[in-house]
């Protein structure tokens, strides 16, 4: 809350969907994206399906964002259609970042574009991944459009997590950037 004017000042958020709609359960992001740009949220909430373009969410992290959530396929070895959220651990983010780094144009790491973003002059954001894991990843041998039924039967599930950390990062007077847990 603004003490002068007694406003509530509202998180600028960025939903950052990223995947391979051509590698299966890995476009789980972009169909993420889908649904929720169809959905009316708040003018400090933006949703952007950034795909396999890494260098487009790089630039967009110079914007001035309080937040960013990841939505990505994960795998981390559980069930496929695991929903996961994962608060990943920025320090070597920024460490990455005072090195400099430079990512592949045309794939989405998010760590890689992360630090890079930071050897660009973006600030330490707090992020938040929201994942899912994979039935069936493709490959570049193996194309396959389009989501296991596992996976598909969880976008429903991810975007109420969405909206839920939506209403609660709004609000969020202050954010603790010592994350503790990290990406697979």
């Amino acid at each position: 809350m603004d003490p002068t004017t007694g406003t509530t000042t509202h998180r600028k958020i960025l939903i950052a969907c990223i995947g391979n709609i051509f590698f299966g359960d890995d476009g789980f992001g972009v169909e993420v994206a889908r649904q929720l740009m169809a959905r009316s949220y708040p003018s400090n909430v933006q949703v952007v399906d950034f795909g396999i373009r890494g260098m487009d969410l790089a630039y967009a992290l110079l914007e001035d964002f309080d937040e960013l959530v990841l939505v990505d396929a994960v795998p981390r070895g559980g069930l496929p259609g695991t929903l996961y959220l994962i608060e990943p651990d920025l320090v070597p983010i920024r460490q990455a970042g005072e090195q400099g780094i430079f990512p592949d144009a045309h794939s989405l790491d998010p760590l890689k574009i992360l630090a890079f973003a930071r050897s660009l002059g973006a600030r330490p954001i707090h992020t938040l991944l929201v994942g899912c894991e994979p039935a069936a990843m493709g490959s570049d041998d193996d194309l396959s459009m389009g989501l296991s039924e596992a996976v598909q039967a969880m976008i429903p599930d991810a975007v109420a997590m969405i909206d839920r950390l939506v209403a609660e990062l709004s609000l969020a007077e202050t954010v603790d950037l010592s994350s503790k847990g990290g990406f697979s």
